[in-house]
């Protein structure tokens, strides 16, 4: 697989290669660091964040367990051992006065924390991770930009 540099796109249209690409991000992030996943629905974002946390847990000998959008409940937590994996999804909040209540960056640096749909956060934090998802000429067809982070 390439290495990422700021402008490459990196191809997903596989469960294969976004599990691959999950596997060496996993490599590179620690406690700490913040990703922001931009994308529209469907394309990938928490296929890549269920194979990330699997990862970890995998690395870390716990027991696998189900990765599913929070879309609902807006965080699900992932405890690492010492450290934990914070998924949020905003997709369904509405004005940045609802992100106040949410404590996004408390204790940031003894967790990661994955951020589906964070166009609505306008002060972004330090060690920011951005993923910006996108669909090809059709729906088969997948791509990834990665800022912030080289791989």
């Amino acid at each position: 697989m390439p290495i990422a540099i700021k402008s490459d796109k990196i191809d997903l249209s596989s469960e294969k290669k976004t599990e691959e690409l999950a596997n060496k991000f996993l490599k590179k992030i620690k406690p700490g660091n913040t990703v922001f996943l931009h994308g529209e629905m469907g394309v990938g974002k928490t296929t890549f964040i269920r194979y990330l946390i699997n990862g970890f847990q995998k690395q870390n000998n716990l027991k696998i367990t189900e990765v599913t959008s929070p879309t609902f409940n807006i965080l699900n937590e992932y405890e690492i051992n010492q450290f934990k994996i914070n998924h949020f999804d905003l997709f369904r909040i509405k004005s940045p006065e609802e992100i106040k209540n949410l404590d996004l960056f408390d204790d940031i640096a003894n967790s990661i924390s994955l951020i589906e749909w964070p166009q609505i956060i306008t002060k972004k934090p330090r060690d920011l991770i951005e993923l910006n998802f996108e669909y090809g000429k059709d729906h088969q067809t997948r791509s990834v930009q990665i800022k912030g982070l080289n791989l």
